[in-house]
């Protein structure tokens, strides 16, 4: 197996040691860059003579050496950071996002940045500036979005993990998509300054940059670099991280369930969430079903701050320009635009009831402080579908996504790893989540499971 397909912290024992060097490392991935990325379209500034001029400096730090990449949304001096739009065509900030000026403290040889759907507002990459991001474990299906070129860089070893964002999903349904691990962290615990655009009202709560990477223990060292106070960022949070072992993880009951009981899910997205209970009730962990009541009150306001207010936020943006909207733009817009536009009145109720609903939620999870469940109703679908027949119902698009976007509302943690595989040998992950703050049990947790499932190379990655 290729070393760009070990984990990173195998990467950085080697680099420590000595027994392979920057810019030796650098060129393996790029190797496998020019190679992958024409078929998966994942990267999208990539420059090789940038990349092995980093790794000829000396650097040091946690992450000396390492080749990383970061999405396009997440503003990185001197790469297009174009948020997959004309309208950003040629975009190169230059100040970094504050995530991004800790991982090239930490010592990271930075890859590039890798593609995204316009605007962010979509769970499928694709957009008229690059083009759409393939599945490496099927150039067909999509490969999520909207951090989708991120995850598909690091399942098919081009990098060695990442940065993307996630305000309903976008670091977990790509994570879930590709067989990769991601982390949507608590809101304020990994800076978000920088985000394109901003994570500002209630951005705030709903989005957070998050780690992707292809190990858990690699989604955990990246929360660890980038974790802490930015005290110039209004939302971040003077959290420090924390140690959380084993045996701290199993005093915590787990609540568990297949699905909501609204929107179904696929008989193996099922099998997969009975899997990872099992697989920790075995490891002496106390897990139960369980599913909080007050999950389709978090949606149903979630829809009206990404969706609806969303919409408010860009129509300045694209007043005018609309015929140069990408197709799964404009669809977002459409879907948006089908509902009355909120009154003021509307918002200040509808932000009242946030706090409510999440009060409600929080006093639910006392019972079962973390939960399992499953990503979304489906694995990846194919380029362009948006409806989906399961157990006799009719799944639209963004019901089909409904299992993240709680925990957005709820500016909680959750985080992915793969479990099981599709008919079709395509990956299924499972959603670990907990209360704001709880972090690093999410991540412990996620580790459990891993360590009887976890991330398998895509044939892609295999066969070059």
């Amino acid at each position: 197996m290729s070393i760009a397909l070990r984990p990173a912290v195998e990467q950085l024992a080697l680099l420590r040691r000595g027994e392979v060097s920057a810019l030796e490392l650098a060129e393996e991935h790029i190797r496998r860059i020019e190679r992958l990325n024409p078929a998966l379209n994942a990267i999208v500034d990539f420059d090789a003579e940038r990349v092995r001029a980093q790794a000829r400096e000396k650097r040091s730090g946690p992450l000396a050496g390492l080749p990383v990449t970061v999405k396009s949304s997440i503003a990185t001096a001197g790469y297009r950071c174009e948020i997959g739009s004309v309208l950003n065509r040629g975009s190169v900030p230059k100040e970094d996002a504050e995530v991004v000026a800790r991982l090239r403290a930490a010592g990271v040889t930075l890859l590039g940045t890798t593609n995204c759907p316009e605007f962010l507002m979509a769970y499928e990459t694709d957009n008229v500036l690059h083009g759409r991001t393939a599945n490496p474990w099927s150039l067909e299906h999509a490969a999520g979005g909207s951090s989708g070129g991120e995850a598909a860089a690091i399942a098919a070893g081009m990098s060695a993990g990442g940065l993307g964002s996630d305000s309903g999903g976008s670091v977990r349904e790509p994570a879930h998509f590709c067989g990769i691990c991601s982390l949507k962290p608590t809101p304020g615990r990994v800076p978000g300054r920088g985000h394109l655009p901003p994570c500002v009202g209630p951005f705030s709560i709903l989005g957070a940059i998050g780690p992707m990477a292809r190990t858990v223990a690699d989604v955990a060292l990246l929360f660890r670099v980038l974790a802490g106070r930015d005290e110039v960022d209004p939302a971040s949070a003077p959290v420090a991280t924390r140690e959380v072992t084993l045996e701290d993880a199993k005093r915590i009951p787990i609540g568990w369930f297949e699905d909501d009981g609204i929107t179904p899910v696929s008989e193996e997205t099922r099998q997969a969430v009975r899997d990872a209970a099992a697989a920790l009730e075995r490891r002496g962990f106390t897990v139960r079903r369980f599913r909080p009541a007050a999950l389709e009150a978090a949606r149903k306001l979630w829809w009206k701050f990404f969706v609806q207010c969303g919409e408010m936020l860009y129509r300045p943006v694209v007043r005018g320009q609309e015929t140069k909207l990408s197709p799964v733009f404009r669809g977002f817009l459409a879907i948006a635009r089908a509902a009355e536009p909120l009154t003021a009145e509307q918002m200040l109720t509808a932000w009242a009831e946030c706090d409510v609903v999440r009060g409600r939620l929080l006093e639910e999870m006392r019972e079962c402080p973390l939960l399992l469940t499953p990503v979304c109703s489906v694995p990846a679908f194919r380029h362009g579908e948006r409806a989906w027949e399961i157990d006799g119902q009719r799944v639209e698009y963004l019901d089909a996504m409904r299992y993240m976007q709680w925990f957005n509302l709820l500016a909680a943690p959750a985080g992915v790893v793969p479990v099981g595989r599709s008919a079709e040998g395509l990956p299924i992950g499972v959603q670990v989540a907990g209360r704001p703050y709880a972090d690093e049990e999410v991540l412990a947790v996620a580790a459990v499971v891993e360590s009887e499932f976890g991330y398998l190379p895509p044939p892609i990655a295999l066969n070059w």
